[in-house]
């Protein structure tokens, strides 16, 4: 008979739990990966969304600080495929009214340069479009004698076809004095910084004699810290002594948001 041999029970193997454990880890790495996939910002889209925000919560608190309106119908991807965040309604209502305004400010524009063709022939004014909105450069030898903050009898003229042109609207226009780097000390100016200030001051009182509403109107002086020209040159000189009208893209009726800063 034969002996049959004695069953022997296999040893427990303790490492096991290492291969569940492997998977485990697998696994996990495998979903923190497509996590991090989905969860990649695209930050094209990212921006839009932001601004499309920020223009609905703060449609009344914000003013333009950009020559050109962003357009509903413009692609700003370029090639790329259009995006798949729709603009929301506020956002399109104040693109549309940003452009009509960026539309008024060229028509006012090109009527002043109609208005003072023979002027800006001779160059002495410039009609400038910027990111502010439209600036009219006057010479200062045809609004005031040399060293002086009265007007002119030409002044009341050039002043009165400006004001023709931008009287009926509601945009705000700021006067800007300059002068070159010559020091002025006379009893009526201590230095440039004054006599800039108070010849913007004189065209601003012009200006409200016309017509213009006087909550529009306001008045600076730069001396010669803004020049346009090299100051090394009579002719350089002569174009810095100007007076600035600045016809601003805000207007009156434009409210601000404001907050107290407390220590």
């Amino acid at each position: 008979m034969i002996r049959r041999k004695p069953f022997e029970d296999e040893s427990d193997n303790h490492d096991r739990w290492l291969v569940s454990y492997a998977d485990f880890i697998t696994l996990l790495f495998a979903f923190f990966v497509v996590m991090y996939g989905i969860s990649s910002v695209n930050q094209i889209k990212y921006k839009q969304l932001s601004t499309a925000i920020g223009v609905a919560f703060n449609e009344d608190k914000t003013s333009k600080s950009k020559l050109e309106p962003i357009s509903s119908e413009k692609n700003i991807l370029g090639n790329q495929q259009p995006s798949l965040i729709k603009p929301l309604p506020l956002n399109l209502l104040r693109n549309e009214q940003l452009k009509r305004q960026h539309e008024t400010m060229i028509r006012i524009g090109i009527n002043l340069s109609q208005q003072l063709s023979n002027l800006v022939s001779q160059g002495k004014v410039k009609v400038i479009q910027n990111n502010r909105g439209i600036r009219i450069d006057i010479n200062d030898n045809l609004l005031f004698a040399t060293g002086s903050a009265e007007l002119s009898e030409n002044a009341e003229k050039i002043l009165t076809e400006i004001s023709g042109q931008i009287k009926d609207s509601d945009h705000l226009i700021q006067v800007e004095g300059h002068t070159d780097n010559t020091p002025i000390h006379t009893d009526s100016f201590f230095s440039n910084w004054e006599l800039s200030a108070v010849r913007a001051s004189s065209v601003v009182r012009m200006l409200s004699e016309t017509g213009i509403a006087e909550n529009r109107l306001s008045a600076v002086g730069y001396g010669s810290a803004q020049p346009i020209s090299d100051n090394d040159t009579p002719e350089g000189r002569a174009r810095n002594r100007r007076v600035s009208i600045m016809i601003l893209y805000e207007t009156r009726n434009q409210e601000y948001s404001a907050s107290e800063i407390s220590p």
